[in-house]
């Protein structure tokens, strides 16, 4: 009876775990558009989840984000809840606190130390497990940064100007000129990644031309300095199903910006900056995107905290009985817990 018990659990376990993955495959594919690089990349991306899942124990992921301010809701459900999903797969985690790149387009911030430790606390709070999990900043590790130097000799100028990024801040208007450290942030971005040999790198579709200059870098770096045996593996994207959630004034949302949802928010100001937030003169609530970006965004929020069962279209009608206490409620009782975390951890910090 045993045996048969565990039988139909292993065969219910095998059909989430295929429920599962068929969700995310779709979910994917819905979030980026159909060019032809990009329709290949949802493919490799589908077969590596196969991978994963299969031997987690075999991959190591590199992950991060800059010191800029406090992580926001979008990074939650953006990268965070995805880092804690990959740990707890038992895949090796490595999480970086990018301080030194939070200089490629500012002056030193004089709050750069309580920055650090403000997203270290964030990421605690989360669930990133320093027992299973890997957290450091750049400041930390030399090696990592003297990794720079070799990889700038496996280059061009014009391999750099390319870049989308660095593309972006040469075209931006009244930006002022490029500063050589944003240049040069691919190369460091691939020292992130490689000085650690990560071979699994979460990534959005507008980060595949990043993870392609370090997949160069590394078989370059092999060809010259390790022909017999490489020594740096060519890390794969892993791309993730982000969903775009607006800023409070309709806008993308952006620690810059001043329109996000901090993680370490109270209560009563995740209500206050909810009820203030951007959204139409319309009555009837509905879920789209395209010609109603504002209320869809919380919609798709209210959906996301309301997981395993995030029907967007079904809390219309929600959203019209309680207006915006529903979005709030849901929230609260999704990241209630995370919220009080963060701010003990803060204060246990300072």
């Amino acid at each position: 009876m045993q045996r048969a018990a565990s039988g139909r659990t292993s065969s219910r376990q095998g059909e989430c775990h295929r429920r599962s993955d068929n969700s995310r495959r779709d979910s994917v594919v819905s979030s980026i558009t159909s060019s032809a690089s990009e329709v290949a990349a949802v493919a490799r991306t589908v077969a590596l989840e196969t991978r994963i899942r299969e031997d987690p124990a075999s991959f190591r992921v590199l992950s991060g984000d800059r010191p800029t301010g406090p992580l926001h809701v979008g990074h939650y459900f953006g990268t965070l809840a995805n880092r804690v999903r990959l740990q707890e797969m038992g895949v090796e985690v490595f999480v970086l606190v990018a301080d030194y790149q939070a200089l490629t387009d500012r002056d030193a911030p004089r709050a750069l130390a309580e920055d650090v430790l403000g997203q270290v606390a964030d990421y605690l709070a989360v669930g990133i497990d320093p027992a299973r999990a890997t957290i450091f900043a750049h400041s930390q590790v030399e090696a990592l940064n003297q990794l720079l130097l070799p990889f700038l000799s496996l280059v061009s100028v014009a391999d750099l100007a390319r870049n989308p990024t660095v593309k972006g801040e040469s075209t931006a208007g009244g930006a002022g000129p490029v500063s050589a450290l944003m240049f040069t942030y691919p190369v460091h971005q691939a020292a992130d990644i490689l000085f650690c040999h990560a071979n699994v790198v979460p990534v959005g579709k507008d980060q595949l031309p990043h993870l392609e200059l370090t997949r160069h870098i590394a078989r370059r770096f092999n060809d010259r300095y390790a022909a017999g045996e490489p020594y740096f593996p060519r890390p794969e994207g892993l791309l993730g199903a982000a969903p775009l959630l607006l800023g409070t004034d309709g806008t993308k949302m952006s620690k810059s910006r001043g329109n996000a949802i901090a993680l370490a928010a109270t209560e009563d100001e995740t209500a206050r900056l909810l009820r203030a937030a951007k959204t139409d003169s319309r009555r009837a609530i509905t879920y789209d995107p395209r010609q109603r970006p504002e209320i869809s965004s919380l919609l798709l929020l209210a959906a996301l905290c309301r997981r395993p069962e995030p029907f967007v279209d079904r809390l219309g009608h929600e959203l019209l009985q309680g207006g915006g206490a529903t979005v709030t409620h849901g929230f609260r009782h999704h990241l209630g817990r995370l919220v009080h975390d963060v701010r003990t951890l803060m204060r246990t910090a300072y």
